[in-house]
């Protein structure tokens, strides 16, 4: 079955999205970072002169421009600035242990790294630049985004956390260097439809982390799609809440290119806090609300939430993870406001469905889709054979925001389509309303919280421990995270190990996010008849024992 919405979406560069809101909405503001903030034109003009200063250092069309920033006002005026520069974005987690960087910057060819002077930060990215091939890291300070009291403290009280570096040494380019005595930035002509404004790395059918290549028209035509399909924006009027860390591709269109194309003010905050974060609710009255269902999910349950603090909230927007029907339920009396929820992937930019604010909200349901997008159900057996009403198959996707393809991947390009669908790796149907269902994942991927957690990573990462011999990682059920992973292992003769020790070399060779909840040594682990390590007995006791059922009963 098809669940269709022919509609033409005029798209252009990503830039022209905030151009055009900086001709409407001058003097509004634009960010809100610690209560510090900047308008639209002042935006605008930090934006066209980092822009100048990456071409001066050689920024064109063909060359990636690692972001590695949690959410600052570095993080939007760079993102724009290397895309008028004519350069593709590469979104990097700041969480990423130097292995990961190591391979996310080789596999991508990306050549200058923007960072913030935190020492956490730059010191894993200068650890991997020269053996990586990165010519040029770029050096944001912290002090210079915050207001001046909160600056005067942080270089007092934080200097032990300042990264220090030398800005002669033909590699780290200062951020006030790059942005002194530039003058106009050059145009580039920009082809939407073929040039790259994004490199959104994602793990893919295999777990393997891959380039999504994102245009110029499918990351505009995304943001057209979300703010036409929602209907309840107002130009010009919006707050909207930035927690999602902006590298993430929910956060690109939520937090960033969406708002920012509707004149709206984006409040950033640089990580989730729950204190925090209501503090700032209460005292920056957002009326827009991006986030993850483990977010609505720590604030349904916190005691000191109130209604009062939660009143300026008129929608919220969860996705990276199914919303329990529950979690909407409470947050939505809690807060007054009207929490809907999407679905997508980083290969479509990511929204394909969502619900509709003043629509028929369907529990269990990701939503219809958005303008101009087809969806697709296909036989799990036969995926040339489109299914009916309420058939499960392959959930598959058409339209403007879905990539081209995997970065250096024809391989993996060509099995991710059939006949030009894009193929989600989720199982699910459509009903006769055309509200989208998902019941099942095809991918080995574990959902922490919004964020993919790709198994392979975290058993290479074990596999490097000399005394492992075999891995597995696998999700179980998590009533916070909605899943977290776990790991198995055995140990080769002759070596002795602890779940203990085993977690504690994890990290230092995984981000937070994908440590392993638990870690447990086995004598042996399941094969296939090939004698490939099988998944699927684990995954079932793990079932069973989160039912209170003993395995294999």
């Amino acid at each position: 079955m098809l669940a269709k919405q022919p509609v033409a979406l005029k798209t252009g560069p990503v830039f022209d999205l905030l151009d055009a809101s900086v001709r409407r909405h001058a003097t509004r503001p634009a960010l809100n970072f610690l209560g510090r903030k900047w308008t639209y034109a002042q935006l605008a003009e930090m934006v066209d002169a980092a822009a100048a200063g990456l071409q001066r250092l050689g920024v064109t069309k063909g060359v990636r421009v690692g972001l590695c920033l949690p959410n600052t006002p570095y993080s939007v005026i760079f993102y724009f600035a290397v895309l008028k520069a004519g350069g593709t974005v590469v979104n990097f987690s700041p969480l990423y242990v130097e292995r990961e960087l190591k391979h996310q910057i080789m596999d991508s060819g990306t050549t200058i790294m923007v960072v913030l002077d935190l020492k956490v930060i730059h010191a894993r990215v200068a650890a991997v630049a020269a053996e990586a091939g990165v010519r040029k890291i770029i050096v944001c300070p912290m002090a210079k985004i915050l207001k001046f009291i909160k600056a005067l403290g942080f270089l007092l009280l934080k200097r032990k956390e300042i990264a220090s570096f030398d800005p002669a040494d033909g590699v780290h380019v200062p951020y006030d260097a790059l942005v002194r005595d530039v003058g106009p930035f050059t145009p580039v002509s920009i082809d939407a439809e073929r040039d790259l404004a994004v490199l959104q790395y994602t793990g893919g059918t295999t777990g393997v982390p891959k380039g999504a290549q994102l245009s110029h028209a499918n990351v505009t035509a995304n943001a057209i799609q979300v703010r036409d399909h929602v209907c309840v924006l107002g130009e010009g009027e919006e707050r909207v809440l930035g927690v999602l860390p902006l590298f993430h591709v929910f956060a690109m269109t939520t937090v960033m290119t969406l708002p920012l194309s509707i004149g709206a003010e984006i409040i950033l905050v640089p990580r989730f806090n729950l204190d925090d974060l209501l503090a700032t609710i209460a005292r920056e009255r957002p009326t827009v609300f991006p986030g993850v269902p483990t977010i609505f999910t720590a604030i349904n349950n916190c005691p000191t939430a109130r209604r009062e603090q939660l009143s300026s909230l008129r929608l919220g927007v969860s996705g990276g993870a199914p919303l329990p029907a529950e979690v909407r339920a409470r947050f939505n009396e809690l807060s007054g406001c009207k929490l809907v929820e999407g679905y997508g992937l980083s290969e479509t930019s990511p929204v394909l469905t969502a619900n509709l604010p003043l629509g028929v909200i369907k529990d269990g349901s990701v939503g219809t889709p958005v303008p101009g997008t087809i969806i697709e159900i296909r036989d799990l057996a036969d995926p040339t054979r489109i299914l009916g009403v309420g058939e499960r198959g392959e959930v598959c996707a058409r339209g403007p925001q879905v990539m081209s393809g995997y970065w250096n991947k024809p391989d993996a390009t060509r099995d991710a389509f059939i006949d030009g669908a894009f193929r989600t790796g989720d199982v699910g149907y459509l009903d006769e309303d055309g509200y989208l269902f998902l019941v099942d994942r095809i991918k080995d991927v574990i959902l922490c919280g919004g964020y993919n957690v790709y198994p392979r990573m975290i058993e290479e990462a074990l596999y490097l421990h000399p005394a492992v011999a075999e891995a597995v990682a696998i999700g179980i059920p998590d009533p916070y995270r909605g899943q977290a992973p776990k790991a198995f292992v055995t140990l080769k003769e002759g070596h002795e190990a602890t779940p203990e020790e085993l977690a504690d070399f994890l990290k230092t060779q995984l981000s937070k996010i994908e440590l392993p909840k638990q870690v447990e040594i086995r004598d042996s682990l399941p094969k296939t008849l090939v004698g490939k390590l099988s998944k699927k007995e684990l995954v079932e006791e793990e079932k069973a024992r989160a039912l209170g059922k003993t395995p294999g009963a």
